[in-house]
């Protein structure tokens, strides 16, 4: 899905052009209770971070969870488990896809949204899929956050989204998450005219760091082969492996 960059979105730097990230892919998951095409404030916000990432090259493609009938449970295809229909896996392999996975969402009732702790019980439910090297999956891929409201509650919210990628695989980079949040109550939300959002400096510097970082992080990770497989392969421990640690019986 294309980016669609309005004239206020912040154009990268003059040094910008140094770094080529066309060999990076990035999806982000929205996570809003909204279905399509209704307005939604954390795709605002995505559209930023998205022009970062495109104007270094990188490919970037949007998620609107709640357009998607995904069945809920703790396995990767629900239909197997009863389930009539589930999308996931489909959308799992698209985020597979990705070397960056962005979670975006709103909060409520100072916590992330339902179909955001939905997404992430979804991963999970993935964790135990290997790679080649027999490491956990995720492995070699990194994670960031954006999140949006009219209440408190961003650091908290940005902080359960990024300890559940770094424990299912991802490697999260310095500064992985954004967010603005309006007046505390009933006031505007980030699109809302009048609301200052798309203008605040603190989430526009914000989205840029972690946008960067997210590609600084991606490229070093793909550039060099992913994380050493030493450690760290299921399968090895599976067969026996404890690596470093005493382990006479394993040949």
């Amino acid at each position: 899905m294309a980016a669609e960059h309005d004239t206020a979105t912040p154009q990268p730097g003059a040094n910008a052009g140094a770094f080529d990230y066309s060999d990076l892919t990035a999806v982000y998951v929205n996570c809003t209770l909204k279905r399509s095409p209704e307005t939604s404030n954390t795709e605002g916000l995505i559209t930023r971070s998205r022009a970062v990432m495109e104007a270094a090259g990188t490919r970037t493609s949007l998620i609107r969870a709640v357009d998607h009938d995904i069945a809920t449970g703790v396995w990767p295809d629900m239909t197997e488990h009863g389930w009539e229909t589930d999308q996931w896996p489909v959308l799992y392999s698209q985020i597979m896809a990705a070397d960056i996975l962005v979670l975006c969402g709103p909060i409520w009732l100072g916590d992330n949204s339902s179909v955001m702790k939905q997404v992430i019980e979804r991963l999970y439910a993935c964790s135990s899929i290997l790679n080649e090297r027999g490491q956990y999956a995720y492995y070699g891929r990194v994670g960031g956050a954006l999140i949006t409201g009219n209440e408190d509650g961003v650091k908290h919210c940005a902080m359960n989204v990024l300890y559940s990628l770094q424990h299912l695989g991802y490697t999260v980079p310095p500064q992985a998450d954004a967010g603005w949040i309006g007046e505390a109550g009933p006031g505007p939300s980030y699109l809302d005219p009048g609301s200052g959002g798309p203008e605040n400096d603190f989430t526009n510097r914000n989205t840029t760091f972690m946008s960067w970082n997210l590609m600084h992080l991606a490229a070093l990770l793909k550039r060099s082969g992913g994380v050493p497989a030493h450690g760290n392969q299921r399968s090895e421990w599976d067969a026996g492996c404890r690596f470093d640690f005493p382990n006479p019986e394993h040949r």
